[in-house]
């Protein structure tokens, strides 16, 4: 058995030598570097000498199994000036067999000495030598633009790693921490050096570029799935297809996917809702129990930037050129692409692929293979914004988009997708009827449409107070107004019930700090301006698609006031709320009396070369087919719940689609159409039980 320096010093031979330095870059530690002090902490380090052209390097072991070692560098000065520095980069080195988890913080003190740090957690890989930056500033992602999680780091945050507190200032970088997070007691981290970096130094890529192939796929890992040429990708296929018609489908069903071994119900010819046995359920055209499992966006996947991202991509064609009918141009929705003026070219990989793999009637092979993998899968509805063949053709159930319209928004008013829409603006009624008419003109004679959303995530956190922070001319606050002119005679009358000192009914504001009274007041108007809302679009529908399910505007926790779902609950057929979390509670929802249904949740995981995990992670993929079944259980144990939708049929792009970057890895198919076996069997298991368990479960 050779000794650890042997070891050390072996892997560190074999490593192919490329500078990292630029002219610009700070050396702040190296082994035997006089200009800093080393720390430990639960460790145990030591340098081995530099040997020929090779580095000498700090190894740092746990001093007890499984506890982290910290080993703190500190500069003999008081602290770092850092303000011309980006980030500081880690040469790092696992020489073990195993992955191993590490952490790396970088503290300052701001102007009044108070402590601020920046932290990144990750994975060294086996047998790998790793150089990881940690930028200062944690909303800033380095070079990797218009994604929401980005090689190494993983997610981030809206403006945050998810492991960072807060930013770090620079001017006065007082200590860098490398930790070996719960490592076995033979674990070891060889630490080469430690530099601050600039902006345009090498250091500041996260991998070796590119680190995107031609599939879309990340080029610097290996995972089941992964297609390395062409004929991969179509043996892939080939072998699905021998398991999909072998596939029998679900038994017991309907023509909808409806439970056609349960009790029979009347047959209206169209979906409806009835509340059996204490729980809630849709029926179907036929008359049996329907529980809604729906897959949203059943189509080809989302474009991504390839404007000003220089080397990121092993391949993308040119205009004229093969698969160049897959390049676009975009601008987003939300701000991600500053880099390139706003908006940029873009390409579809996921689209590139299926012409790879099905030829130039690819979108025909998309629709009739997605219909034929849900229906195998149980899945008995498409969801929100699927392509329109596949909602036409592929006979299974489906849901219908529309939108509410207006002429304006409430100006005041805050939101992630934009402003709320003023409701009381006189165009409101007549654009929305149109809207709703355009529709439901295609589709009101459909007996698989269950219902239609009308609209998605508004922002109803905008009102009553963005109302009020309107002009004088919003429609929205001018019947506010005359709404509280009724209550209150007077400016100063309102002034004394709400704390405030509004001078005239212009210039009156919600108070910061709410009064009994203004909360009142303010919770009537937003209910008001909610049921006018719901109410329009109830009239709309019912004009334009009647005896068709109005299934509400898909409310989420961040954007549903009590007011607004009391509003929605008095008026629509089932409510719709997007509910991304481990579970759904037994109780949740029941005390508004109206059946409910989820739009929107997912779980994803990073072990197939992605970078985000949505907004619900898994460990692995065997983990996410856990939580699919433990969230879907407790939907159906709820009584009030008819149905979730998962979204999204196939992952995000990794590099983040142009509407606001996000790359998560959701899919049930991946960016090469390869579906993830381990999610779809434990789907295909649960469904078929589910029906039954339901019913069983009823009182």
């Amino acid at each position: 058995m050779g000794t650890v320096k042997n070891k050390v010093m072996g892997i560190i031979c074999l490593l192919v030598c490329v500078s990292l330095s630029s002219p610009a870059d700070m050396l702040l530690y190296a082994p035997r570097h006089a200009d800093a002090r080393v720390e430990k902490e639960q460790a145990r380090a030591r340098i081995l000498r530099a040997r020929g052209e090779v580095e000498a390097c700090l190894v740092v072991r746990p001093r007890r199994d499984g506890e982290p070692a910290d080993v703190s560098i500190t500069p003999t000065t008081n602290t770092w000036n850092l303000a011309d520095y980006v980030g500081v980069s880690f040469d790092l080195e696992n020489p073990g067999d195993a992955p191993l988890p590490v952490t790396l913080i970088v503290e300052s003190l701001d102007e009044a000495g108070k402590s601020m740090r920046a932290r990144l957690s990750t994975t060294l890989r086996a047998k790998s030598h790793q150089g990881i930056p940690l930028f200062f500033h944690s909303s800033n992602a380095g070079p990797y633009w218009g994604m929401r999680g980005i090689p190494v780091y993983g997610p981030l945050s809206m403006v945050a790693f998810p492991e960072s507190a807060t930013n770090v200032a620079p001017l006065r970088v007082a200590r860098i921490t490398v930790r070996l997070d719960r490592a076995g007691k033979d674990a070891q981290m060889c630490l080469q050096g430690v530099h601050a970096f600039t902006a345009d130094s090498p250091r500041a890529r996260l991998v070796p570029h590119p680190f995107v192939d031609a599939f879309g796929q990340y080029i610097h890992a290996d995972w089941p799935g992964k297609a390395h040429d062409e004929s991969c990708l179509k043996a892939m296929a080939a072998r699905e297809d021998a398991v999909l018609r072998e596939a029998p489908g679900l038994s017991g069903r309907d023509a909808y996917g409806g439970w056609a071994d349960g009790p029979k119900l009347e047959a209206t010819g169209r979906f409806r809702t009835e509340q059996v046995k204490g729980k809630w359920w849709l029926v179907t055209p036929d008359g049996h129990l329907f529980f809604s499992l729906g897959v949203n966006c059943v189509r080809e996947g989302d474009d991504t930037f390839v404007d000003g991202r220089g080397d990121w991509f092993e391949w993308v064609p040119q205009p004229g050129e093969a698969f160049s009918e897959f390049l676009g141009r975009h601008e987003p929705v939300h701000s991600m692409a500053e880099a390139i003026g706003g908006g940029g070219v873009c390409f579809n990989f996921h689209a590139a692929n299926l012409k790879r793999i099905y030829g130039d009637a690819w979108q025909e092979a998309l629709r009739d293979r997605a219909a034929h993998r849900l229906k195998a899968w149980g899945f008995n509805t498409i969801g929100m914004w699927s392509r329109g063949d596949v909602l036409e053709q592929s006979g299974i159930p489906f849901v219908v988009t529309a939108g509410s319209r207006s002429d304006r928004v409430v100006a005041g008013s805050t939101g992630y997708w934009g402003k709320m829409i003023d409701v009381f603006d006189p165009s409101f009624v007549e654009k929305t009827e149109a809207s709703i008419a355009s529709v439901a003109e295609k589709f009101r004679e459909n007996p698989l449409v269950i219902g239609y959303f009308v609209d998605n995530e508004l922002s109803w956190s905008g009102v009553p107070q963005g109302v009020l922070a309107s002009p004088p001319d919003q429609p929205a606050r001018i019947a506010f107004i005359e709404d509280l002119q009724r209550r209150y005679e007077t400016i100063e009358m309102i002034n004394a019930a709400w704390g405030v000192n509004a001078t005239d009914w212009n210039e009156l504001r919600a108070p910061v700090k709410l009064t009994s009274q203004s909360l009142e007041d303010l919770g009537a108007f937003e209910y008001r301006f909610a049921r006018h809302y719901f109410d329009t679009v109830a009239a709309a529908l019912r004009k334009h698609a009647p005896g068709q399910l109005y299934l509400g505007c898909r409310l989420t926790p961040m954007y549903a006031p009590r007011n607004v779902v009391r509003a929605c609950a008095e008026v629509v057929d089932v409510i719709s709320i997007n509910a991304y979390a481990s579970e759904i509670a037994q109780d949740r929802m029941i005390e508004y009396g109206k059946p409910v249904i989820i739009g929107e949740f997912h779980f994803g995981a990073l072990d197939r070369g992605m970078f985000h995990t949505g907004l619900v992670a898994s460990e692995d993929q065997q983990d996410r087919a856990r939580k699919y079944v433990r969230y879907v259980e407790s939907v159906a144990a709820n009584p009030v719940f008819v149905g979730c939708h998962w979204f999204q049929y196939m992952d995000q792009p990794l590099t983040g689609r142009t509407l606001d970057g996000e790359n998560y890895a959701i899919g049930l198919v991946s960016v090469v159409d390869a579906p993830y076996a381990e999610l779809t069997d434990a789907a295909t298991e649960l469904h078929q039980r589910l029906y039954v368990e339901r019913y069983g479960n009823m009182k």
